[in-house]
């Protein structure tokens, strides 16, 4: 057996801070080349694990630890963290704290910048590597001008230009679009086939991180390692669902028809399953599904009337765009990263104003209505919560906009814990914001919002950062408000959510809308996913491999399933 590069050996560590330990007796022996996995809940210790590789623990978060952590054969508190940082690259989920440079060429050169690598070199070198993660065309641009995704590519690309043996990514999945979402599973092992790096990956998007071969996943849970197996294995055990965590799509079809997946089967990825098994009994399961009951269609309640929009008065980002959204309705708005879909809110929130077009509102053109009035109506939750948040403490954060608007302060109170409870973010009220995870800190913004009670919502991104449980928790409970008359418009790189909870799917692909349908019909034409570089669901080819008459009926048929089912489980 090959020598550990990284070792944990009944290993447990306590926060300062906190009152019990992240993690007990952990065990782990991770391998050089390997590429592995670790799934688990909120909370569960996946980033504390990252964090105690790569120097963070101790020299950053504070805390006592028992046990032995070996990296090359040395004892981890014998590395210094510049040491370790020779060894160890990370990609942190929040890319905004990553950040030096003023430009994202001169972030991507911060290390080699730090060893004095002639300029010449450094130049080829970040040339090179921006290619490789597509973000050369923005080497000028300041890192606060481009999206979500493409910060993440910058991350990325700021760790490949160091030679280091270790890549650690947290959450690499959670601002991309699907296809760049696929791309960056792509080069990640490519990186891991011709470099022989050893690789280890928190991500909760379990399927798009199974898009490529992965030796193991390691599944956690309340700070204890609950599973250590392959994806075959793991797969077939159930212990996903047990823990809180999401199976591929095509994983929960065939367990509503019936299926005993086995390991043998190769579930692990919709191209090595084996369909003979299969076949037939999800053609029973299909065939008994009753068609689902046509929705009226409610009054408009927002209507964009060939709108567009410039930020220089030059490139339009925005085209001629076209659409109503109607009362009570949820709603996505999905495309690629930078394609105009935050533009696009900004515009409705009044952030930004259009070169040209209406916007109406319940009838009333908001051509000159102001932010603030806006705000009575319409409530905008930003992809990055580090931008909304303004106070210390949660409790103070969520209730800041009944504060401005002088609501009584013992309502405010009730208002403000009421959404708390909802976000499961209550045991937590008063906490400074500081001490939360990136996913924490987004349901408190969420929850800011929320307790607002606006007409209309609009999320950018509502569910990045969140483990199932309390993506579940949130995606519930803006389907209750949402039953109760609140339109709903989600902008999303996640088509789980999409297929699961919305009802239609608006597309922009550079700055157009190519698309307004169905989700199930969106992501199931190829001449819609390529052009807004979206991913065909793993319904879709399952139905095709397993030769059924109507894979776009069979992907509807299970949406309808499955929201029958969630309905009664929430009953």
């Amino acid at each position: 057996m090959s020598e550990p590069v990284i070792e944990f050996k009944n290993y447990s560590f306590h926060y300062r801070a906190q009152e019990k330990p992240t993690l007990y007796n952990i065990d782990l022996r991770i391998t050089k080349g390997e590429k592995i996995l670790i799934a688990g809940p909120s909370g569960s210790g996946k980033s504390t694990i990252v964090h105690c590789i790569n120097g963070l623990i101790p020299h950053y978060y504070k805390g006592e630890s028992t046990g032995e952590l070996l990296i090359h054969g040395e004892k981890a508190e014998n590395l210094k963290i510049f040491d370790r940082s020779k060894i160890i690259g990370t990609v942190l989920q929040d890319s905004d704290g990553q950040f030096v440079g003023q430009s994202v060429g001169e972030d991507i050169a911060f290390a080699l910048e730090n060893e004095c690598t002639p300029q010449p070199e450094m130049k080829d070198i970040v040339d090179r590597v921006s290619k490789i993660v597509n973000i050369n065309h923005h080497l000028e641009n300041a890192p606060q001008e481009i999206s979500g995704g493409q910060k993440q590519r910058v991350s990325l690309a700021g760790v490949l230009v160091d030679d280091v043996d270790i890549l650690l990514f947290d959450e690499p999945l959670a601002n991309l679009d699907p296809a760049t979402g696929r791309y960056t599973m792509e080069l990640i092992d490519r990186l891991s086939k011709e470099t022989g790096k050893t690789i280890i990956i928190v991500e909760h998007r379990l399927e798009d991180v199974l898009w490529c071969p992965i030796d193991r996943v390691i599944v956690m849970n309340d700070g204890r390692i609950v599973a250590d197996e392959p994806p075959d294995q793991i797969l077939s055990t159930g212990l996903l669902r047990q823990y809180g965590i999401r199976e591929p799509l095509y994983i929960t079809s065939l367990s509503y028809a019936g299926i005993q997946i086995t390991p043998e089967m190769h579930p692990s990825h919709i191209n090595t399953l084996k369909m003979d098994a299969v076949r037939q009994p999800l053609l029973r399961w299909y065939q008994q599904i009753p068609p689902s009951e046509a929705e009226s269609q409610a009054e408009s309640i927002l209507s964009l009337q060939n709108v567009s929009f410039s930020y220089d008065g030059l490139h339009e980002v925005l085209h001629h765009i076209r659409f109503d959204i109607h009362k009570g309705e949820m709603s996505a708005i999905v495309g690629k990263n930078g394609a105009g879909k935050s533009t696009l809110c900004k515009l409705i929130c009044g952030f930004e104003k259009p070169c040209s077009g209406d916007i109406i509102m319940n009838g009333k053109n908001l051509n000159g209505v102001s932010i603030r009035d806006r705000a009575n109506t319409v409530g905008y939750v930003m992809q990055n919560p580090n931008q909304m948040i303004s106070k210390v403490l949660i409790r103070e954060e969520v209730g800041l906009g009944l504060k401005l608007r002088d609501v009584d302060p013992q309502e405010i109170e009730e208002r403000v814990n009421a959404v708390l409870q909802i976000c499961g973010l209550y045991p937590f009220r008063n906490w400074p914001i500081s001490a939360l995870s990136y996913g924490q800190k987004k349901r408190v913004t969420i929850a800011s919002i929320l307790v607002l009670e606006p007409q209309i919502i609009l999320l950018d991104e509502p569910t990045a950062g969140q483990d199932f449980r309390h993506y579940t928790e949130i995606m519930e409970f803006l389907q209750t408000l949402q039953e109760r008359g609140l339109t709903i418009l989600l902008i999303t790189h996640d088509m789980h959510l999409m297929l699961e909870y919305t009802r239609r799917a608006i597309v922009i692909a550079d700055g157009r809308l190519i698309c307004d349908d169905s989700p199930a019909r969106v992501l199931s034409d190829l001449n819609i996913i390529r052009p807004a570089d979206l991913k065909e669901t793993s319904l879709f080819t399952l139905a095709e491999k397993a030769c059924l008459d109507d894979p776009l009926n069979f992907v509807q048929c299970f949406i309808d399933y499955d929201r029958r089912v969630r309905k009664t489980w929430h009953q």
